[in-house]
């Protein structure tokens, strides 16, 4: 089993990277934020998952061990491959699939190509008890931040950027700017596309 890759990025793609460990170059297929984020030339720690089929050995990495073991769960759901599972953790973050199932909401899964209305509600009713959100520490003025922060991360959406890479994006920029940026949806919006708009090209 290949649970890990530590190498250096030699070519990406649009779902997929290629990691040189060794002298050894492999193929990993990829959540869409990490193969928007990772350059050429870059050292990479990638936990990865091995899928075995008669006719093929695939890998899928992901950046964080959380979203590996929310990949292995989805994995287990009734008619949701190693693809559609990859999909949706290029949609959502762990918290956004972690809020869905807790409150039984199955239309995040539905927006996921190649997830229909019954995989969807089997996501929702397989991963129930296995999964929860880790919530946001409660502060003051922390509702109105988080407000401007929801509407950047609308608008990257609107502009075509999955949900989690824009939620991430957004989330890292208020973490970035200053209180200023931070209370006005305009300028967290230009920051973070100023991020953003190299590494989509």
């Amino acid at each position: 089993m290949i649970s890990s890759l530590h190498g250096i990025v030699l070519h990406t793609a649009s779902d997929q990277v290629v990691i040189e460990v060794g002298g050894v170059g492999f193929s990993v297929s990829v959540p869409a934020d990490v193969a928007h984020t990772v350059s050429i030339g870059e050292r990479v720690l990638l936990h990865t998952s091995l899928i075995v089929r008669e006719d093929a050995l695939s890998l899928y990495g992901f950046a964080d061990r959380s979203e590996l073991e929310i990949f292995g769960l989805l994995i287990s759901v009734t008619g949701v491959g190693p693809k559609s599972a990859l999909g949706v953790l290029s949609h959502l973050t762990v918290d956004q699939i972690a809020e869905a199932v807790t409150t039984e909401d199955d239309a995040p899964f539905r927006r996921v190509s190649g997830i229909g209305p019954k995989t969807a509600k089997l996501i929702v009713v397989q991963l129930a008890g296995k999964v929860k959100p880790s919530g946001r520490p409660a502060g003051s003025g922390a509702s109105s931040a988080d407000d401007v922060v929801d509407q950047v991360a609308a608008a990257l959406v609107g502009l075509g950027w999955s949900e989690k890479v824009a939620v991430e994006a957004a989330t890292q920029s208020a973490a970035d700017a200053s209180e200023a940026e931070r209370s006005s949806v305009a300028s967290l919006l230009r920051r973070t596309l100023a991020v953003l708009g190299p590494a989509r090209v």
